[in-house]
C-alpha cells in the first residue's frame, strides 16, 4: 500500500511494516530557472513526481509498500546563488538535515529509504549521505533520479536545433507547464548556451571526459548576458511535460521493485 507519511496518525504509523516499507523522500530546490519558469520548478516536480510514481507502481503491484515523505523544497543550489531569488543550504547544513531525517527514520525501525532527486545539484551530497546512513544505522538509502532525460521518448520532446537543453530549458519548462501552466511566462524566455565551453572536445559543463563544477553565470544569452539556463525553452508545452513526467515515472518502476526485493546478505 502506498500512503503519504504526513497523513498517518501515530497509531497508524505504529502498524506500518517498517522493516519492509520504503520511505520515498523527494528532494527539490528553490532556485532560478530563467526568465520564464518559477523559482520553485524543482520543488513542483518533487511534489508531482510521487503522484505519477504511485500510479505506475500500483499498476505493477497494488500492495507496493511505500510511504511518500513530504517533499523538501530547498536544496543545494550554490551554482545559482547569484541569481535573484535563489535559496541554498550550505553543503554541511544540507547533509546534516538529511542525515537527521534518516537517523529519525532508522530510530523508528525503518530499513529502506529512497531519495528522489529532482535537482541535480543535490546528488553529490546524497551520494555521500547514502553510504554514511548505511554505515551508521544499517539504513539502506537508495538514490533515484526523477528525470529520464536520456530516454528516447523524452529526448524526442526537445525542439530541433535545441542542442543545449539543460537546466531551466525546454524539458523542465514543459514539466512545469504540465503541472500548472499559469506559472510559466514563455513570452519572457531567453535561450542560454555554455559560451566558455563551446568548441571544446573534452572539457564540458556536464557529461564530458573532463568537467568542472559549473556556475549559472557560465550559461549566457547569444548577446553574452548571464541567463543561467541551458537551451531554448520557447518550444515548451504542457503536452511535452506530461510525456516527460509519465516516461520518467515509468522508468523508475523497475528500480523501485528491485529496491522492494533487495536484501543484504
Amino acid at each position: 500500500m502506498i500512503q503519504y507519511y504526513r497523513e498517518l496518525t501515530r497509531l497508524e504509523m505504529e502498524q506500518i511494516d517498517r522493516e519492509h516499507t520504503i520511505v520515498l523522500i523527494p528532494l527539490g530546490a528553490l532556485e532560478q530557472h530563467g526568465n520564464q519558469a518559477p523559482l520553485g520548478t524543482d520543488g513542483l516536480i518533487a511534489e508531482t513526481m510521487p503522484r505519477y510514481l504511485k500510479e505506475e507502481l500500483l499498476a505493477a503491484d497494488p500492495d507496493f509498500p511505500m510511504l511518500i515523505f513530504p517533499a523538501i523544497p530547498i536544496g543545494l543550489s550554490t551554482e545559482h546563488k547569484n541569481f535573484c531569488g535563489s535559496i541554498t543550504f550550505k553543503p554541511d547544513t544540507y547533509y546534516h538535515m538529511l542525515y537527521d531525517i534518516g537517523a529519525s527514520l532508522a530510530h523508528h525501525g525503518f530499513k529502506k529509504l529512497a531519495f528522489l532527486v529532482c535537482h541535480g545539484g543535490n546528488t553529490p551530497i546524497v551520494q555521500v549521505l547514502s553510504r554514511e546512513l548505511r554505515s551508521d544505522f544499517g539504513l539502506l538509502a537508495f538514490i533515484l533520479s526523477s528525470g529520464a532525460f536520456s530516454h528516447p521518448d523524452v529526448k524526442a520532446t526537445v525542439s530541433p536545433g535545441n542542442v543545449w537543453d539543460f537546466h531551466g530549458g525546454e524539458m523542465e519548462t514543459s514539466m512545469v507547464m504540465a503541472i500548472d501552466p499559469s506559472l510559466v511566462k514563455l513570452d519572457t524566455a531567453r535561450a542560454g548556451i555554455p559560451a566558455a565551453f563551446e568548441g571544446n572536445q573534452s572539457l564540458s559543463p556536464y557529461g564530458g571526459s573532463v568537467s568542472i563544477s559549473w556556475m549559472g553565470e557560465d550559461w549566457k544569452t547569444k548577446e553574452g548576458s548571464p541567463i543561467g539556463i541551458g537551451g531554448d525553452p520557447s518550444g515548451a508545452t504542457a503536452e511535452k511535460g506530461k510525456i516527460i513526467l509519465r516516461t520518467s515515472a515509468k522508468a523508475l518502476v523497475q528500480g523501485l521493485l528491485e529496491i522492494r526485493d533487495f536484501k543484504c546478505t
